[in-house]
């Protein structure tokens, strides 16, 4: 069924727009039109002229992926060997063809390409998705003018061209920069939703120019010729300079006249106008730059990690070239041989006694390629896995899914997982991230009388904080009112159902309610079910006619020269239509902080009706207009203190002769083309609005959104410091701050005054400016995580400046969630990302590295001692393909287990214990005490395997036949328990198990048996020292497994006493968190206090014990 469309009042262009002139203002930047920047010259309607084709201006096609199909393989290369890592092992893999290399090519050609392939498919699939969306966007259609036919045809975005004309429909988005030329509209106006420009919602106003309105129909199109000559291509969202030929006439144009690519059409019918600016020369395109590259604090400590393995490589490789260079120079002594199995008589560069110096350097080589295994090939590959997996369950974790907005969690980037765990400094917006941005009006001041029920929560807390006592505090939203009406939660039966007129000042309320009933620029629309809904320009907008609608006075009729209200007739008490006569609209600004139009009544009377900030509107009132100034200030007061926001209403009464000149000089003025033409319409304007009568003021509240006060508590109580950036008055922002526990009694108040010429010139320049300065001194400053949280585009360069920054999908766009690096559909849900998500990914990236460090030390330092025991010959202790396999298949998954499913305490825990989150801001499981820690453990494991090992089987019969084991067994031996040691000291890490985990770990294991016998059981050539090793020699003999047991338990003892000694006498959070949870939580209350100690009174007094099996968790915590 075909929906009903929604029906438009025609409003006429200078009628609603009084005060923005349908001829823009000429300025100096006009003057500079054909000069360096302002070159540009579009011909329109004539796409095709030569002068048009010789321009060579860029198609409309556009491209937003990093790669093509040609340069995909060579950037993406440049891209994966920009780390120093991936270099190290290209040269070590090119080398590995020379005789140098201790290995064979292949061993270690296959795990790099495996890594390096799948960073690189990542990349592809990422950019591929990109692509696709390009094409949707390159393939939409629009309607282009064909001269020949004198009709539109379709035609593809990808294919308009510069000086091309369109016709664009209601709900479509513009496809280039388009110049206005005309619109359904009367007056050439038309309304246009910016979100995905700026994330504004509110709709915004263009008009075309007078000269080009009329153009309504294909024939007149048809004769339509012009020359626009305008600036060149640039980012400016909010200018625009340009100057329009048309029939022998020149033409300033403004912003107000161009349409800009991916911004909609709305409450319009459709619009004719012409391209000037296409694909990537539009102005949007010109803003799409790549967000700042963020790195988190572990990954620029693991680079330097890395810098120290590799100093410890060359370190080892250059002590082994020394003995090496000794050894072979004490080969020949005079005529005698040492070791004269190796023919010093009869060798090459690599080992000649002779020439010792220069086999000791080619030594060196060799073993910057033998000992690279202290260098974990797979480390960034596997951390990028774990970071996208976590990603995963932070966009799927349902504790975070908005019902309301339907939106659930998103981590728009998986870099800055486990910086979500450090964060020290929360620096957030207030409107619309911590409130509603969804404004109603609930109380006024009418007359000297102030209206409304009930409570707001800022009054609640106020009244809490100056210690006056509440019996029952009833917030408004529990006052019975029956229907509930968006923007309007005003309880007062004084008020309501045509009560007002009973007050003793019942006309002042019935002039009071034509104010916000007329004076605004919203437009009605009736919807399929007869119901009367408004489009307004801000929230607050559509809150006061929607308060006028529900007191009596309802808009339902805007017109080119009318309003038409459906009010309560204050005489007749009867329900009547009344028109109002629409003569001018002076439309508000930040400037003037007022709006106000001049209407004639039915009675005939021309009236001003004007709103504003009070202290605008005060200092504007006339002698006898003061009457309820004191009862009205006092009110503001009061409602300031609330948290609400407040303006002023007033009005006047015009005598004709007064008007009749003041419109002769405003529209006068209005249509010159000065210089000082805005101030020319400013100072009548004032002019107009003087000697006001005051009626009252409103009150609008924008509520904290739910569950925001418990929200701050919980960060405060995880130590989380919070700044909440906000525009308001001191007292307003003081109470709000106590009314969402941000502020709490006892704090001591610390007022900064700044006045500076570099800060006027940052109030200057607008919120995003100074939020963004404020961001970046926080975080220099304090040298700690910095975190923001916003909601609009004005938060914007807060949230790209912060180390992270999160978006809340809100009612301002989706500017902010798609500068942000993740998105929440409320505050509250903050509380989790960080408490939960950011703490589990800190501690499960932290113990990822350190292990992985760990385990590669372990088998790195393996190969030095064996080199020792082999006298320094460069031989590997293993097979060529064990060393290949080590990183990739043998010990990979479990440390990725480990990055993904890991839980010290479960979500609930993590939210009952918030101190637990200091783990993370101090950094305890990623310092260098901890990581030297986990390396002296790698270095000490590496020493009791191999000297356990060796000692163990060699010099005695390994065989039941009495054969002792060979070199080949002793590598085997000696990998196996390398493989078993590493994995369960993985195990012994974990805290949370899974069947996943289990699966991982155990499955290694079993995995290397299975790749021993299946590569033994290739021919000797290909298996060469694994042939039929495991089935011949090491599985039928007793010692092998009796000694893969020893050393197994030896290697796992210094971490197990280490954690038991930790745990009874210096124990983390986590640890007591297990205890109380392993005894039942029999000691709740005593626990909560505790971690509300300083950390070193609960060092010291917390001398416990703990068992060890705690470390091993039950599963059944995941749902605890």
């Amino acid at each position: 069924m075909e929906m009903a469309r929604v029906r438009k009042r025609s409003i006429h262009l200078n009628k609603l727009c009084s005060l923005a002139c349908c001829r823009p203002t000429p300025t100096d930047e006009h003057a500079q039109i054909g000069q360096k920047g302002y070159s540009r010259v579009v011909y329109c309607n004539e796409p095709d002229c030569q002068e048009q084709i010789r321009l060579n201006y860029r198609g409309n096609y556009v491209s937003t992926t990093k790669y093509t199909a040609v340069n995909f393989i060579p950037k993406s290369l440049f891209e994966q060997f920009r780390r120093v890592a991936n270099i190290y092992f290209l040269v070590a893999a090119c080398v590995s063809f020379s005789p140098l290399a201790p290995y064979s090519a292949p061993s270690l050609l296959v795990p790099l390409i495996v890594v390096i392939g799948a960073t690189m498919a990542k990349e592809g699939v990422e950019d591929w998705r990109r692509r696709l969306q390009d094409v949707e966007a390159n393939n939409r259609k629009v309607e282009v003018y064909d001269k020949r036919s004198c009709s539109f045809r379709e035609s593809k975005w990808k294919n308009l061209r510069v000086g091309d004309l369109v016709k664009v429909h209601k709900d479509e988005y513009f496809p280039a920069d388009i110049l206005l030329l005309s619109s359904s509209y009367e007056g050439g106006v038309c309304y246009v939703e910016t979100m995905n420009l700026d994330g504004e919602t509110n709709l915004k106003l263009k008009h075309a120019l007078e000269v080009t309105s009329s153009l309504h129909d294909a024939e007149m199109l048809k004769e339509f010729r012009a020359v626009v000559k305008c600036e060149d291509p640039n980012e400016h969202l909010y200018s625009f300079v340009g100057t329009l030929y048309y029939d022998c006439q020149h033409y300033s144009l403004a912003l107000q006249q161009v349409l800009l690519r991916d911004s909609k059409l709305k409450n319009t019918d459709y619009i004719y106008g012409v391209v000037i600016f296409t694909g990537h020369d539009t102005k949007v395109m010109q803003n799409a730059t790549d967000p700042p590259s963020k790195r988190t604090k572990i990954e620029r400590r693991m680079d330097k990690i890395v810098y120290v393995l590799f100093s410890t490589l060359i370190l080892v490789s250059f002590i082994g070239s020394l003995f090496f260079e000794i050894k072979t120079k004490e080969d020949i002594s005079g005529a005698n041989y040492r070791r004269w199995y190796l023919r010093p008589d009869k060798t090459t560069v690599f080992y000649d006694p002779r020439r010792a110096s220069l086999s000791g350097f080619f030594h060196f080589l060799t073993g910057l390629m033998l000992y690279g295994y202290l260098i974990p090939i797979s480390l960034y590959v596997s951390i990028e896995i774990v970071k996208v997996l976590q990603s995963i369950f932070i966009n799927q974790d349902q504790a975070m899914y908005d019902e309301e907005t339907d939106r659930p969690a998103h981590a728009r980037t998986s870099n800055l997982n486990e910086e979500l765990g450090q964060v020290s400094t929360i620096l957030s917006d207030k409107t619309g991230t911590l409130t509603c941005n969804s404004m109603e009006f609930v109380k006024c001041s009418i007359a000297g009388t102030a209206y409304g029920r009930g409570m707001t929560e800022v009054e609640i807390a106020l009244a809490r904080k100056r210690g006056e006592r509440l019996p029952e505090p009833m917030p408004i939203d529990d006052i019975d009112s029956g229907i509930s009406v968006k923007g309007f939660n005003f309880r007062d039966e004084r008020i309501m159902n045509g009560q007002w007129v009973k007050e003793p000042h019942a006309d002042v309320i019935q002039k009071f309610f034509w104010v916000l009933a007329t004076c605004h620029t919203a437009v009605p629309e009736k919807t399929e079910s007869n119901e009367i809904v408004y489009e307004a320009e801000s929230p607050d907008e559509a809150a006061f006619v929607v308060a006028a609608k529900e007191v009596g006075f309802q808009f339902f009729v805007r017109n080119q020269t009318s309003i038409k209200l459906h009010e309560l007739d204050l005489v007749s008490r009867k329900n009547v239509d009344r028109e109002y006569k629409l003569l001018h609209v002076l439309e508000f600004s930040s400037a003037r902080k007022r709006m106000s139009v001049i209407v004639r009544n039915p009675e005939n009377q021309l009236l001003l009706l004007a709103k504003g900030a009070d202290s605008v509107i005060f200092e504007r009132l006339s002698k006898h207009g003061r009457a309820f100034e004191a009862q009205t200030k006092e009110h503001v007061e009061r409602y300031s203190e609330a948290g609400l926001r407040t303006l002023a209403v007033a009005y006047r009464e015009l005598g004709d002769n007064e008007y009749r000149l003041w419109e002769e000089e405003f529209i006068k003025a209005k249509t010159s083309v000065t210089a000082d033409r805005d101030v020319l319409v400013d100072e009548l304007a004032d002019r107009i609005e003087r000697d006001l009568i005051l009626l009252g003021a409103t009150a609008v509240e924008d509520k904290l959104q739910k569950g925001v006060p418990d929200c701050i508590d919980k960060l405060a109580k995880a130590r989380i410091r919070i700044w909440v950036l906000t525009g308001d008055k001191k007292g307003t922002a003081i109470n709000i701050g106590y009314a969402c526990s941000l502020l709490r009694h006892g704090m001591k108040q610390i007022v900064i005054t700044l006045e500076s010429p570099e800060i006027e010139a940052l109030e200057k320049r607008g919120d995003k400016e100074v939020t963004a300065k404020v961001t970046r001194q926080v975080k220099s400053i304090t040298g700690k995580t910095t975190l923001a949280i916003g909601d609009g585009a004005n938060d914007v360069g807060m949230l790209q400046e912060a180390d992270i920054g999160v978006g809340i999908s809100g009612v301002e766009g989706m500017q902010a969630v798609m500068a942000s690096d993740f998105s929440i559909g409320q505050f509250r849900f903050l509380e989790r990302l960080l408490l939960v998500h950011g703490h589990w990914c800190y501690r499960r990236i932290a113990m990822m590295i350190c292990y992985f460090f760990y385990k590669n030390i372990t088998f790195g330092f393996t190969l030095f001692w064996f080199e020792a025991y082999a006298s320094f010959s460069g031989q590997p202790a293993y097979n060529d393909w064990y060393m290949s396999c080590y990183n990739v298949f043998f010990t990979s998954l479990p440390v990725i287990a480990l990055g993904v499913f890991d839980q010290d305490v479960s979500a609930r825990l993590c939210l009952k214990y918030p101190l637990l989150y200091q783990e993370g801001v101090q950094d305890i499981l990623f310092n260098w005490l901890r990581i030297l820690g986990w390396m002296f453990n790698g270095v000490l494991s590496s020493i009791i395997i191999f000297f356990l090992t060796t000692n163990s089987i060699t010099g005695q019969a390994f065989r039941r036949d009495g054969q002792v084991a060979d070199f080949a067994v002793l590598g085997v031996t000696m990998y196996t328990c390398v493989v078993w040691a590493v994995n369960c000291q993985m195990a012994l890490s974990i805290n949370y198990f899974t069947w996943i985990q289990h699966l991982f770990i155990w499955g290694s294991i079993a995995f290397w048996y299975i790749f021993l016998m299946i590569y033994g059981s290739l021919p000797p050539t290909l298996s060469t020292t694994a042939y039929k090793v495991l089935v011949e020699a090491c599985a039928p003999s007793v010692l092998y497994w009796i000694t893969t047991l020893l050393v197994v338990i030896s290697t796992l003892l210094p971490l197990f006493s280490y954690r038991a000694f930790q745990i009874r006498f210096r124990p983390m959070e986590h640890d007591r968190i297990q205890k109380r949870r392993s005894e039942g939580l029999e000691h709740e209350h005593d626990t909560a206090q505790r971690l509300s100690e300083s950390p070193v009174t609960r060092i010291s007094s917390d001398l416990i014990s703990i068992r060890i099996d705690n470390l091993k968790a039950s599963p059944r915590r995941k749902n605890s």
